[in-house]
Formats: C-alpha cells, structure tokens, sequence
C-alpha cells in the first residue's frame, strides 16, 4: 500500500474531532495525526496523546513523514489527560490503551504493530497503513 497525498475534498466532510491514541505517542497516533491533517485540512480538528506519553516524537517518525511533505518535529508528545470534549471519533493504535475517560460518537482499535524498532520498509509500509486508514476514517466521518 502506498502513500497517497491527495486530500479529501473540502466540504466532504462537515468539521469533525479525531484522537489518535497510543501509549507512549510517539510514532503511530503522531503519524496518524498528521495524515488527518494532511487529508482533513480544515475540516477536521485532529489531536494524538498517550497514556504514558514519552514526551518525545521518535525521530524515525520525524524523518518517514518528512518524506511525505509533512513536519512532524513541530509536534510534542502529549498526555490523554490533556484531551478534553467530546470527539467523533477515538481510534487506539492496537498497543492495548483504552480512553474510558475520553466521551466519543465512535471508537475504533486498529491492530498496527509498534514500528518504533523496524527497519525503514517495514516502518514505511505502518505509515503507509496509518495513511490509508485515516483516508478510511474520515471518508466515514463524513
């Protein structure tokens, strides 16, 4: 599965709120943040946090979004407890967290393995994933 960097068109989709969960949020749910940015431009308040969060964005994270126009070094790893308001959609990463305290219209678990120690392909082919399925999300946001 490969990249795409076509945006969703605006007005598609009415303004939503998207949280990226992960534990430490540090690569998936800060990729998966990007790419709702990426493809919901306005439309679309996207956030990411954890539940122990690292307080660092790996720098493999940094460099693979780079290659796909997008500055991750600007975000920072934020806590779950720091998330407020109700969001339409809530989707952990697979990595076992769950967001009780977090009101949401919907939530999804989406089983993509830690890339934190992969090697380059297999950390692009997860970011590639996390690409396709915010692309998935939003489109059924609408």
């Amino acid at each position: 599965m490969r990249f795409s960097q076509e945006k969703i068109p605006q007005g598609a989709i009415a303004m939503k709120r998207v949280l990226f969960v992960c534990v430490e949020n540090a690569n998936r749910s800060q990729m998966a943040e990007a790419f709702a940015h990426l493809y919901g431009g306005k439309a679309v308040e996207a956030f990411s946090a954890g539940s122990r969060p690292s307080g660092t964005i790996n720098p493999k994270a940094i460099r693979f979004m780079a290659e796909v126009g997008y500055d991750l070094a600007r975000h920072t790893s934020k806590s779950l407890d720091a998330m407020h308001g109700e969001f339409d959609a809530v989707v952990t990463m697979g990595c076992g967290d769950a967001c009780p305290c977090v009101p949401a219209k919907r939530r999804e678990d989406w089983a993509l393995p830690d890339p934190k120690h992969m090697d380059d392909d297999h950390y692009r082919a997860v970011r590639d994933d996390i690409a396709a399925r915010v692309r998935d999300l939003l489109s059924r946001l609408a």
